[in-house]
């Protein structure tokens, strides 16, 4: 019976620690795939963030022109006046004094004489955007007549903004450039990018001047201005005294200047002549003495 007993107790003990090892080699096997499943999260993680910082820095380099701050409307203003005035010298000075007083300044300026009383000319100015059209009306205000007035308006703004755009894309590639030549070891290397960098640098400044000019001709409108002047001539009687003695000496040259070109055409045509006419003389002569001789011996007879 103890026997029956003994051998009981360890076929349970055997079944126990069966169980036992069967659960503690479950358990590892699962800790294994939890292991494994974390460290290929981990894996996929780190594969996945240096990704997540590139698109980072690739928006940080983008530009658009949402990213600048737009510029108000800017236009180039152009006129061109056509004024016929009472004095020319007034109206030119005036002008001149208007063009100062709005802080504007003189480009060109000329002026024509026909004859000795009519006067002519142009002058081309620039004043500040904002005093265009007070500027013109000043001008205006000074003719007795406005034969033409013309207006144009260019508008650069998108030109603008989008070299601001262009500008801010080269200064990110000069700055990585000037990175990438501070760390550069080959000589290769540091020459390349010293030409990229250089051929960059002068397409900042070529964008730099345009935005410039842009700057200047729509902060600045130009004006041309055409001044005629409106006067009558009426001479008074000396000078006419003057012409109508003017004119008289004029027709007593003419008259001997055609007299001795008479006599001088004689002249020339005698002496050119002479033997022809000789000879002419000399057969006029033998001829009317022989008629002559004849005419008398009728008469004798």
């Amino acid at each position: 019976m103890k026997k029956i007993l003994r051998l009981s107790f360890l076929i349970m003990l055997l079944f126990t620690l069966a169980a036992c090892s069967s659960s503690s080699k479950s358990e590892e096997a699962k800790l294994s795939s939890d292991s494994s499943v974390a460290m290929d999260s981990g894996r996929a993680g780190m594969v996945e963030k240096p990704e997540a910082s590139f698109d980072n820095n690739a928006k940080q380099d983008e530009v658009t022109p949402t990213d600048l701050d737009a510029p108000n409307q800017m236009v180039i203003y152009q006129a061109d006046l056509q004024l016929r005035v009472k004095k020319f010298e007034e109206t030119l000075q005036s002008i001149e004094d208007h063009v100062g007083k709005y802080g504007g300044y003189i480009t060109e300026s000329t002026i024509s004489k026909d004859g000795v009383e009519q006067v002519s000319g142009s002058i081309t100015v620039r004043v500040p955007q904002n005093s265009f059209q007070a500027f013109l009306r000043d001008a205006e205000g000074q003719a007795a007549e406005v034969l033409q007035r013309r207006i144009t308006g260019t508008d650069v703004t998108e030109e603008y903004v989008d070299l601001g755009s262009r500008l801010k894309s080269k200064r990110v590639v000069e700055e990585r450039l000037t990175t990438f030549m501070e760390s550069a070891v080959k000589t290769e290397d540091l020459l390349k990018i010293s030409a990229d960098l250089a051929a960059v640098q002068e397409e900042i400044e070529t964008i730099l001047g345009r935005m410039k000019f842009l700057e200047n001709q729509t902060s600045l409108s130009t004006v041309h201005i055409s001044l005629y002047e409106n006067k009558v001539i009426v001479p008074n009687l000396e000078d006419g005294d003057l012409n109508t003695w003017d004119k008289t000496k004029k027709q007593f040259m003419k008259s001997t200047n055609m007299l001795l070109a008479g006599i001088s055409g004689l002249v020339v045509f005698l002496l050119g002549n002479l033997p022809i006419l000789i000879i002419l003389i000399v057969a006029g002569l033998a001829i009317y003495f022989y008629i002559k001789k004849i005419s008398a011996r009728n008469r004798n007879e």
